[in-house]
Parts: C-alpha cells; sequence; structure tokens
C-alpha cells in the first residue's frame, strides 16, 4: 500500500499560522537572507504518519490529524452457511456435482437474489452452501435454497378462526417476516373460508419453527379480552383527560387499550381491550371515575354569542382542552348547525367560576374589525402573488384578513392586540397607495377593444411597461365599453391619453368589405396559415377577417390606413383573378363504359391528360349513376383537356355529335325544373348528352353527342318540344303513387308511348334525385295536354280500385318465382303498380296463387306470370362446347360480359367447374398387360368433349341457340403478324409500356417471341371484332418505327475535325458556354477527346450531314481566331497582383472583358513571380499591356508609402516582460527533521519516476529510500 500526501495553499497557511510574526516575515523574505532552521516546521508536523497497527486494549492511542477523524464503519456483507442432509436433498446424483439441474437452481437464485453461493459436499454426503451478501439478499436466498434444494414436507395447524389476522399482521408484514424467518410458505384460510387450518410447506426444521411461532402467536392472543362500557358522552372528557393525559396514564398503568370515541362522533361506547386482569382493572377505575363525577359535577349554562363560539373551541379545539386542564370543568358547545347559542359548562361546584371567567375571556380575546380601502386598490394592498399580504400575516398568523369583491372594505378577525396592529399596517399601506397611485375610466366601443390588445396582448403590454400601469379590458362577454387603468397618476394619464388616440385612430380607419367566394377562402389562407401570412406582412398595418366557415359568409373584412388598405384589396383581387383563372370548370359527360379506357392501365391515360394541360380531372365513383367528368383548371387548358377527351371516347365508339339551333329563351323552358324535361328525353333516347349554352350567352346552339341512331331520335323529340314551346305550350301537373309509375310507363315505355303516340303531349316522370316523388307532368297544347290527363287520370283511377284475384301454377314452377328471396315476385311488384302475389306454403301441394292489388295491374302481373310459366315449359337446356382456356376471357372483367348475354338472351348460363391440374393426364405410361387395381382402363373417347369444356344453358330453344352463337363470337381467335425482329424492343417499350398501351388501346393480347428465337412473327390473340384494329395498329406502329430507324441513320453521320489541343478550353468556353451554343444551334452531339486517347486533337462531330458541317466550320472559324492572336510576357511587381486581379476576380474580370485579352498570372512558387502573360490579337495585348502597366505604377505609389509607414511602427509582441529583473531560483518548501536529513539518505528526487512513481507504472527493484520501506 503506498500513500501521497497533498499540500496545499491553505494546508501551508495552516501550518505558518503558529509562527511568530518575525518568523513568517523570516520565511517570506527566504531568498534574501539565511532561514532560521527553529522557524521551519518539522517533517512529523507538516506529514503526520499513518497508523501501523491497532494499539492493544488499555493503550490509549495518540491522536494525530489522520487518526482523530476516523470512524469504524459496519460492513454491509453478511455470511451465512445452511446445511441440507442428503435424506433432504431434492437432487441426489452425486456423479454430477456442479453440474445439472442443481447448478441450473443456484444460478438462478444468485441471479435473482444478488447473493453469492458456494455449495461443497459433506462427508456424510449432506450439501453445505455458502451463501454472502447484503442481509435482504443473503434471506431471500436462503427462502429459494430451502423451497428449491430441499425436499418439502407440509403440515397444518389449527388456531381460532379470529386469531389469523394477528398472524398476517399490517399490510401483510408480520407473514412475510415468519416465511423469511423460517424459511417455509405459510397459506392461511381466506377470510370467507371457515376453516381456521394453515397449511405450512417447507423442511422439517422450518416447519417446527413456524409452527411454534403461529401458535405463541394464538397463545398470546388467548390472553385477552375485549370490554365495552356504555358511559353518557358529556363524562367522555373527565375520562380522556385534558389532551388525553387521563386515559394515556389509564393505559399506561393497566396496561389495557382504552379507545373513547372523539367528541365528533355520537356513540357513548367505549372499549378496553387486553389481558383480561388488566381489562378488568381498566374498567374498575373508568367506572369510579364516572361515578365520582356524576355524583359531584353540576352544570350551569352561560349564552355565549354564536359567532364567538369558534373563539371558545379555539383551534383544533385546543382552548376547551386548555380550560379542562386548568380548572377541570368540560365546556359544552352547541354543534354548528344548531342555532343555539347556551353553553353548558360541567365540573366540581368550586371550579365552575374559574372557567367560567375563562370562557368569557377565550370569547371576548377575538375582535372583527374592518378597514376603509377603495376596491380598485385590493390587488395592490394583497401585492404579487400575495407578497405584501405575507409579509402582515407572517408577523400576525393569528389575524385572519378578508377582501370582499366590490366592497371598499378589509374585515380582520383575530386577538384584539393583533387586530389594531394589522389594522394600523394596512391604514398605512391604504394612505400610501391613495397618495400615490389614481385609476382612471374611459369608454371605447367593444369592437375595437381586440385591436387595442394587439396580438398577442402586444399593445397593452407595451402600455403597461411603458407607463407602468394596470390595464383592464373588460371580456367579450360582459359586453362593456368601459377600460380601466390603475397605477402611478402621470402613468395613467399617459396611458388614457395613448389608449384614447389609438381608438380615435380605429374609429378614423377604414372597413373595406371584399366580396370573395367562400370556395377560394381556404386557397388564400394557405396550408397552415402560409400565404394570409405572407400578405399580411405585405400590410402589417392592415387587419384581415375571413368569416367563419360555418357562417357560408363569401365576406372579408379589411381594417386599417385608407391607403393600405386599397393597396391590399387591389392586391386581393389580383390574388383571386389568378384563382379564378385557374379554377375554371367543365363537366364533360362521357358515357360510363369508356370511363376505364379514359382512366387507361393503372391511371396512365389520366395522369399522363392532367400533366400535360396542367388541370385537375376528376371521374364520378365506380358505383356512381353519374357519367359526368369535372375538370378545373385554367380555361384553355380545361378546354384541351376536353377535346383530349372527348376524342377518347370518339376513337372508342361510334359517337356523333349534332348541334341543334334552338331559340335561346326557350333553352330554360326545355330544360325543365332542375333538369327534367331535357333528363327525361336522355333517359329515352339511350342515354345520349344535351348540352345546353351558357345562360344569358345569347347562343342559341344545343348539342346533342351520342350514338347516331339515338342522337337522331333525340333531334327530333328536342325540336318538337321546342316547336311546342313556341306555338302553344300547356303544361298540367297530376299526382300518382310512386309504385304505380312504372306501370304507368310499361315495360319499355310502351304504355306511356301509346299515350303520347295518341294524344302528341309528353309526360315526365319524376327521377330518384327528385323530391316529390309522386309529381307527373303533362306538357303539350291545350287539346293534347287535356286528353292525355284524362287517359292517365282514367289509368290512375283503375289502379287505385284494388281487387284480390287467384290464378293456377304447377308447384313445380312456384320454386322459380320465390327464389333468391322472391326476386321474380319483386320485380313483378315494381312493374305493375306493387301488385301483391302469395304463393301457397312449401309442402301443402296447393297450386292456388293468389294477387292482390288495381285490377289492371293484377291482370297485367297475371298475364306476365303465364308468359313466365310458359318460357319455363317451353325451357330446354343445350350444351355449348368451348375450351377451358377460353372461360375466363368469354367471362369478361368481373362476368360482365356473360351477364350481357345472359340479359340480352334471358337465359342462364352454367360455367363447368375447373378441371382438376393434379387428376392424372392422358398420357400417363400405361400399366403392365394393360390393368389398374385389377380393372381394365378403357380409353377416352377423343370424339366426346371433356366435361370441363361443356357450358350449359337454359332458356327457350331459339334464345339458347342466340345465346350460344354469342358465346362463341367471344372465344379469343389469335394472329400472326410479321414485325421485323430488331423492332421488337421498340413495340414493348421501355418496362413494357408500349405493349401494354396497344394492349389496353385494342383491348386484345399482343405476345412477342423471346429474344432467343430471334422470330419475326408477332401473335395477336382477342376479339375477332378487335383484331383489325389491333392488326393495323401495330402495323402503324412498325412503320412509325421505321421511319424513326431511317432517321436515327441520318443523325449518325460523323464528321472529324483536327484542332490543337491547347484551343480546347477556348472552344468549350466558361463553363462550356460556348460548345453548349453550337450543340444547341446546330443540334449535333460534339464529343472532345478523354485524357487517355491517343488522338489528342481530334474533336468528333455527330448528327445530321449538314448540321455536322455547319458545327465543324463554327468551330474551325473559332480556331483562325485563336490561331491570330499572340501572347506576350510583361513583368508586374508581385506586391500589386492581388489589386489588380481584384475582389473573388473582379478587377482582371473587367480588364480581360474590356480588351478581350487573356490574363494569366503566376502560381505560387513560380520561378518568377513577377511574370504575366498577357494574350489575345496583337492591338489588344498591347492595349491591356498599357493598362496594366499604368495600374502598377499607380498601385506601387501606395505599396511603397505603407512600407515607409510600417518602418516607425513599433514591432509586434511587448518586450516588458524582459525588462523585469531576473528572479532567483525557488527552494520551495522546506521542512526540518526529515528522513532523509538524519541519515546518509540524499532527499527525494522530484523528477525521478522511481521515487514518485506514477499509478500503475511498474516498479524497478527495491532499494533503500528516505520514505520508508516498500509497500508495495
Amino acid at each position: 500500500m503506498s500513500s501521497v500526501a497533498v499540500l496545499t495553499q491553505e494546508s501551508f497557511n495552516e501550518h505558518r499560522s503558529g509562527l511568530l510574526p518575525e518568523q513568517v516575515k523570516g520565511a517570506v523574505a527566504g531568498p534574501s537572507g539565511a532561514e532560521d532552521e527553529d522557524s521551519l516546521p518539522t517533517y512529523k508536523d507538516a506529514f503526520p504518519p499513518l497508523p501501523e497497527k491497532p494499539l492493544p486494549e488499555g493503550v490509549q492511542e495518540t491522536g494525530n490529524a489522520w487518526t482523530s477523524k476516523i470512524k469504524p464503519l459496519k460492513s454491509s456483507v453478511i455470511t451465512q452457511v445452511f446445511h441440507v442432509p442428503l435424506e433432504e436433498r431434492k437432487y441426489k446424483d452425486m456423479n454430477q456435482f456442479g453440474e445439472g439441474d442443481q447448478a441450473k437452481v443456484c444460478l438462478d437464485i444468485m441471479h435473482k437474489t444478488g447473493a453469492h453461493l458456494e455449495l461443497s459436499m459433506a462427508k456424510d454426503q449432506g450439501l453445505s452452501i455458502m451463501v454472502s451478501g447484503k442481509h435482504d439478499a443473503v434471506m431471500k436466498a436462503r427462502k429459494e435454497i430451502v423451497s428449491r434444494l430441499q425436499t418439502q414436507a407440509s403440515a397444518t395447524v389449527a388456531i381460532p378462526k379470529e386469531h389469523h389476522r394477528f398472524v398476517i399482521g399490517k399490510s401483510g408484514e408480520k407473514l412475510q417476516e415468519l416465511e423469511l424467518k423460517t424459511a417455509t410458505k405459510i397459506q392461511i384460510p381466506r377470510p370467507e373460508d371457515p376453516s381456521n387450518l394453515i397449511k405450512i410447506s417447507g423442511t422439517k426444521e422450518g416447519l417446527e419453527k413456524a409452527r411454534h411461532e403461529i401458535l405463541l402467536i394464538s397463545a398470546e392472543q388467548d390472553k385477552r379480552a375485549v370490554e365495552r362500557m356504555n358511559i353518557e358522552k358529556v363524562y367522555h372528557p373527565f375520562i380522556t383527560g385534558a389532551y388525553n393525559k387521563l386515559v394515556g396514564e389509564l393505559t399506561q398503568e393497566t396496561g389495557a387499550r382504552i379507545n373513547v370515541p372523539p367528541p365528533s362522533v355520537n356513540k357513548t361506547e367505549i372499549v378496553i381491550t387486553g389481558e383480561k386482569e388488566q381489562v378488568a382493572l381498566a374498567m374498575a377505575k373508568i367506572k369510579k371515575i364516572y361515578e365520582e363525577k356524576k355524583k359531584n359535577a353540576t352544570t350551569i349554562a352561560v349564552e355565549v354569542k354564536k359567532s364567538q363560539h369558534k373563539y371558545v373551541i379555539g383551534p383544533k379545539g385546543n382552548t376547551l382542552q386548555e380550560i379542562l386542564d386548568r380548572t377541570g370543568v368540560s365546556v359544552e358547545i352547541p354543534p354548528l348547525d344548531s342555532s343555539s347559542e347556551t353553553v353548558i359548562l360541567r365540573g366540581e361546584p368550586d371550579r365552575l367560576g374559574q372557567a367560567l371567567t375563562e370562557v368569557y375571556a377565550k370569547a371576548n380575546s377575538y375582535t372583527v374589525s374592518s378597514v376603509s380601502a377603495p376596491s380598485w386598490l385590493h390587488r395592490f394592498i394583497i401585492g404579487k402573488k400575495g407578497q405584501n399580504l405575507a409579509k402582515i400575516t407572517q408577523q400576525m398568523p393569528k389575524v385572519h384578513i378578508e377582501f370582499t369583491e366590490g366592497e371598499d372594505k378589509i374585515t380582520l378577525e383575530g386577538p384584539t392586540k393583533d387586530v389594531q396592529m394589522v389594522q394600523g399596517q394596512i391604514e398605512a399601506i391604504v394612505t400610501d397607495l391613495v397618495s400615490r397611485m389614481d385609476y382612471t375610466e374611459i369608454s371605447v366601443d367593444p369592437k375595437f377593444h381586440r385591436h387595442l390588445i394587439g396580438k398577442g396582448g402586444a399593445n397593452i403590454n407595451r402600455i403597461k411597461e411603458q407607463y407602468k400601469v394596470s390595464v383592464r379590458i373588460p371580456p367579450d362577454n360582459e359586453k362593456s365599453n368601459l377600460i380601466r387603468i390603475e397605477g402611478d397618476p402621470q402613468g395613467v394619464q399617459e396611458a388614457k391619453k395613448e389608449l384614447l388616440e389609438l381608438a380615435s385612430r380605429m374609429e378614423n380607419e377604414r372597413t373595406k368589405d371584399m366580396i370573395i367566394e367562400q370556395r377560394f377562402h381556404r386557397a388564400i389562407i394557405g396550408q397552415k396559415g402560409e400565404k394570409i401570412k405572407e400578405v399580411r406582412d405585405k400590410f402589417p398595418e392592415v387587419i384581415i377577417n375571413f368569416p367563419d366557415p360555418a357562417q357560408k359568409s363569401d365576406i372579408v373584412q379589411l381594417r386599417g390606413p385608407r391607403t393600405e388598405v386599397e393597396k391590399c384589396t387591389k392586391f386581393m383581387q389580383k390574388m383571386v383573378a389568378e384563382m379564378v383563372e385557374n379554377s375554371f370548370s367543365v363537366s364533360v359527360p362521357i358515357f360510363k363504359q369508356f370511363h376505364k379506357n379514359i382512366i387507361g392501365k393503372g391511371g396512365a391515360n389520366i395522369k399522363k391528360i392532367r400533366e400535360e394541360t396542367n388541370t385537375k380531372i376528376d371521374l364520378p365513383a365506380e358505383n356512381s349513376n353519374s357519367e359526368m367528368i369535372v375538370i378545373t383548371g385554367k380555361k384553355a387548358n380545361c378546354e384541351a383537356a376536353k377535346n383530349r377527351i372527348l376524342a377518347i371516347q370518339k376513337e372508342l365508339a361510334n359517337i356523333t355529335e349534332v348541334e341543334v339551333s334552338i331559340p335561346s329563351k326557350l333553352h330554360n323552358s326545355l330544360i325543365g325544373s332542375k333538369g327534367r324535361f331535357v333528363r327525361s328525353i336522355m333517359e329515352e333516347c339511350g342515354g345520349v348528352h344535351i348540352h345546353f349554352p351558357t345562360e344569358g350567352s345569347g347562343i342559341d346552339a344545343v348539342t346533342i353527342r351520342g350514338p347516331a341512331e339515338e342522337v337522331e331520335k333525340a333531334k327530333k323529340q328536342l325540336l318538337s318540344l321546342a316547336e311546342e314551346k313556341q306555338t302553344k305550350s300547356h303544361t298540367v301537373e297530376l299526382r300518382a303513387k310512386p309504385e304505380y309509375h312504372k306501370f304507368l310507363i310499361g315495360k319499355g315505355g310502351g304504355n306511356i308511348r301509346k299515350v303520347r303516340d295518341s294524344t302528341g303531349a309528353r309526360i315526365i316522370f319524376p327521377t330518384a334525385e327528385d323530391k316529390d316523388q309522386e309529381l307527373i307532368t303533362v306538357i303539350g297544347t291545350e287539346e293534347a295536354v287535356a286528353e292525355a290527363q284524362k287517359e292517365l287520370e282514367a289509368l290512375i283511377k283503375s289502379l287505385d280500385n284494388v281487387i284480390e284475384d287467384f290464378m293456377i301454377v304447377d308447384p313445380k314452377h312456384h320454386r322459380f318465382f320465390v327464389a333468391r328471396r322472391g326476386l321474380v315476385l319483386r320485380d313483378i311488384a315494381d312493374e305493375y303498380g306493387g301488385v301483391i302475389v302469395s304463393f301457397p306454403r312449401t309442402g301443402s301441394q296447393s297450386d292456388k296463387v293468389t294477387l292482390k292489388g288495381a285490377k289492371d295491374c293484377v291482370e297485367a302481373a297475371k298475364k306476365r306470370m303465364l308468359e313466365l310459366i310458359e318460357d319455363l315449359d317451353a325451357q330446354v337446356t343445350m350444351e355449348c362446347v368451348i375450351p377451358q382456356k377460353f372461360h375466363r376471357s368469354i367471362m369478361g372483367p368481373k362476368g360482365s360480359r356473360i351477364q350481357q348475354i345472359t340479359k340480352d338472351h334471358n337465359v342462364q348460363i352454367k360455367f363447368p367447374d375447373r378441371e382438376d391440374q393434379q387428376a392424372p393426364s392422358a398420357d400417363a405410361p400405361v400399366q403392365e398387360n394393360g390393368e389398374a387395381n385389377g380393372e381394365v382402363k378403357e380409353p377416352a373417347d377423343p370424339l366426346v368433349p371433356k366435361k370441363c369444356d361443356v357450358i350449359v344453358l337454359s332458356g327457350r330453344k331459339e334464345r339458347c341457340e342466340a345465346a350460344t352463337e354469342a358465346l362463341k363470337a367471344l372465344v379469343p381467335v389469335t394472329i400472326s403478324v410479321e414485325v421485323p425482329f430488331e423492332l421488337h424492343r421498340y413495340i414493348i417499350g421501355q418496362k413494357g409500356s408500349g405493349i401494354r398501351k396497344m394492349m389496353d388501346e385494342f383491348e386484345v393480347n399482343i405476345q412477342v417471341p423471346a429474344h432467343e428465337l430471334q422470330s419475326d412473327v408477332i401473335s395477336i390473340t382477342g376479339l375477332a371484332s378487335h383484331l383489325d384494329r389491333a392488326k393495323e395498329g401495330l402495323l402503324e406502329r412498325v412503320k412509325e418505327l421505321q421511319a424513326e430507324q431511317e432517321d436515327r441513320a441520318l443523325r449518325s453521320f460523323k464528321l472529324t475535325i483536327t484542332v490543337d489541343p491547347k484551343y480546347h478550353p477556348k472552344i468549350i468556353g466558361r463553363k462550356g458556354a460556348i460548345i453548349t451554343q453550337i450543340r444547341n444551334e446546330h443540334e449535333v452531339n460534339i464529343q472532345f477527346p478523354e485524357k487517355n486517347d491517343e488522338n489528342q486533337d481530334q474533336i468528333t462531330i455527330t448528327g445530321y450531314e449538314q448540321n455536322a458541317v455547319a458545327a465543324r466550320d463554327a468551330i474551325q472559324s473559332i480556331v483562325d481566331e485563336l490561331e491570330e492572336m499572340i501572347s506576350e510576357d510583361i513583368t508586374l511587381d508581385s506586391r500589386v497582383h492581388a489589386r489588380i486581379i481584384g475582389a473573388r476576380g473582379k478587377g482582371i474580370r473587367k480588364i480581360m472583358d474590356e480588351f478581350k485579352v487573356d490574363v494569366r498570372f503566376p502560381q505560387s512558387g513560380a520561378a518568377d513571380p513577377n511574370l504575366v502573360t498577357v494574350t489575345g490579337r496583337p492591338e489588344q495585348v498591347d492595349e491591356a499591356i498599357d493598362h496594366l502597366l499604368n495600374l502598377e505604377e499607380e498601385y506601387m505609389a501606395d505599396v511603397v508609402e505603407n512600407e515607409a509607414k510600417m518602418a516607425y511602427m513599433k514591432p509586434s509582441g511587448s518586450t516588458a516582460s524582459s525588462m523585469e529583473e531576473p528572479r532567483g531560483p525557488s527552494k520551495g518548501f522546506v521542512v526540518r527533521e526529515a528522513p532523509w536529513a538524519t541519515g546518509n539518505e540524499k532527499a527525494p528526487d522530484m523528477s525521478s519516476s522511481e521515487e514518485f512513481p506514477s499509478f500503475g507504472a511498474p516498479v524497478t527493484n527495491a532499494r533503500s529510500s528516505p520514505w520508508g520501506p516498500k509497500r508495495f
């Protein structure tokens, strides 16, 4: 062990403090004279020795600086040894000691508890375990060892149920202590369990200890008893005594526990617990006190004001206890909720007088007073966070100070003397505040309040800080216009003046309302208010207020100085104009079936249109009935996008567009309310689109778009309707239940067409969007409308005549009508005015079907049902054989094609299950002797179609045949097209985009042969109707690619020009400017040689031949110019180079641009630092050199002048320190009687690593040292 003593300046001063002044003086003046040896501290004083070893008992240790402060420390680590006998060991495998489960358990115990375990085997094969660690860790480890390494036994002990809680202890602490102490597991039955048996598990030794401890606890509780005494509540104070002294003495004297209910609990029962003898003794003493007091005590009743009761009671009842202690008299105070003022004193007659005096003294010891103080001063009296008031209350804690809001007084309550002192202090504060503080109120319209406050309270906080005042602006909900200013009188007046000026300025400010459509508000505000922040920063004096979105208002309010408001208005109007221009919207009606083609695969088409036209295009949802595509953006862009979308539709279908001239004044009447009339024409004519010009435009042209036949039909109807409107138009409205509408219209519009044809009137039924679903409108001439009205009313009347009829339907057909939750019956009800058709219950074998509804509807429904039955009777089943590989293609996306055939031909089509691909094929090897499992397997007949290829059709024979033809027409056909192999990769396109586009456009599959086949044949598979278009499109693409190839060949013309490499940088130009200009101008590629190329003077030009020649001529002209140039070297003093070059080269660039020359300065470290090279045309070089020499002459004059000045300036670095007198060498800290002074030893060498070794450094061979023998 080594020790190091460190002597600090403080300890040095401490050592010197005992020296005489003369000695100190001598010590300080060491270097100038000889030191007095007696004045030096001894080595032992300066470095007290450490104690070598503890002294024997009885020998007193001499105190020194090291030993006096050392206190013995108790070790926190304990070690215990546990022994597990062989018969109780859980793991008894002798061959694996230190291995296996036992070792794992020990490691786990160490990890869990933090204790260290060491195992050893005794001679008797018992297990000794040494556990080291902190006390808690050792105890926990012991418990784990017992439970996991020792075999467990169990036992039960029976004690009374009421003693169980004493075994558990408070919060289970006693039980935990027992378990740790005995290393057992103790299970106590739950309170609801009637059993009184406690189960103990652990080692035999532990079981005995635990059993013994539990029985001891029970035995202790057996000695205890519980007694209850009913004693009148008024005598309880005499039993408890003042401050519970008497009951405490009784408890101490008897050893029993006495529980007296507190005064707040209205109980008379006193509970005594303890050992029987103790309880009996306590009861006797309490009874004696009670009887004695009951016999001797008398009472007197006195009246004390209710408000003074609390002073008699005192804090936490201390005053009552005090009176009881002094006089032995109990004072009974009525409850707080009682209105009684009677106080009863109970006690010895000779003590009652003294107690009464004390009661009155306490009642009158407190007083209530008030101080007049204006309510506005209250918060100044209280101070910030109650600081002012805290000073007073700390001095007089018994005084209660109460401030009442709105009242000009402060209430004080407490001991009379204290109240008088506090009153004086508060009055002084009030007088002071009144003398130096003032307040005023100003009236300002509430609408200006928030402007006075400013954003984030900026304005009002500035005024408060500047004038040291408090300003109260009423909240919005008060609707008050009074603003209160409080503080220093001068500050109040100045703040008032500024606030009034601000308010006056606001009243004179301009407020302007801008009408901006609410849809633009969010765009103007921008994300997180970024855009409106820019506007506000631009016009800081203008306040811009947007309406609440819920108000649906278009008014944006601007407030501020007139000129600023006007500027801001113009700026915002410009913003809105740009938004309006970009928010032009147009709706394009596109047939629903073409929406997917407009979107394209993965949204490619729509994305391209959006990007190229810079518009926003919204398509209706898939499940929506709407056909409108909405385009938003600038008007020109919207029109471009619209034309492109319409072009796609036109390519895909036989769509025609016709313009009809109808006077614009008739447009509104033709459109009808909410578009009812025009919608009915569009629906009737197969969903054509009719577009009327914008209202007020004065344009007569109406556009009709759709399939050619339907467009012609719609045109006729529109013109006839316009003619009717022009001649004499008459309108009548009828009402009929919505369920009758379908019957009135008839199947395919048959019924309504008859009425229209016979009368010439137009009948319009409501659509699903119309609010009034019963309203039917009739339009036409007066006579036609009257006739149509008559017919319709007759039909409606007949529909209202409800009858019940029946018909006979063979039970075998019942299932058809009621299947799929009665779908067929629901369709009949919808079509025939809500007729109710009732079929007999299943299993009744009845064929009678009941129909209930309007007479005409019932008849029509019967007729329809008979038609259906006839179809069912005439129904046949046909098979259509189509190879399974084509089934998916025939079905179409989501079965759309097959659904269309089913609907068109009114047949049912069932596709077979897919063939199991795992089934053995026909080509499987034949078993020997032709046997398989003992049976001869016949080969499949090639003429018999496979089951998986057969599609079954059900329906009328002629319909099934038509449907079969339709199915066969959907079978894809494959054709081959010859396309040169080298063009295949261009047809496929980047990542297959080209071929995908063609497949989407023509609805076919295009198969390009694999690259390794080198084949020219491309296969096209699809419907026969699509193949021709696809082939045509593919060949068109081939022509385009061939033309591109030819063009590519022309563009590949190469030309080489030889140019000296020294001219290359000049041809390239600054940042490639010159060469880029040549490339762009002539549309060529110009390649300069790489560093490692052999021909460093070859420049290659690629492009069209004429362009390449023109580019070569342009380069040659630059070279010719460069060859005419000369280079001249001049000498310029290097000291002026920096000034000529200028900041960031600005000066030299200006010279080079002015004289059209190139100037090169020498690099750092050049042989001649003054040599400058000028390159250019001869006359320009001469001019540039003259200019540079003039500049040198001018700048050199400055350089010479500066150097002359520097000669007279003080050189850098102060020499003051060198002028100081040299100091003598320091002797350091000197001590007397050092170890090295007594013998022949030398003083330790401070620089020696052996004398003063570093921590961790290797130690050399030991030798004697002044420090004594080394201990390491």
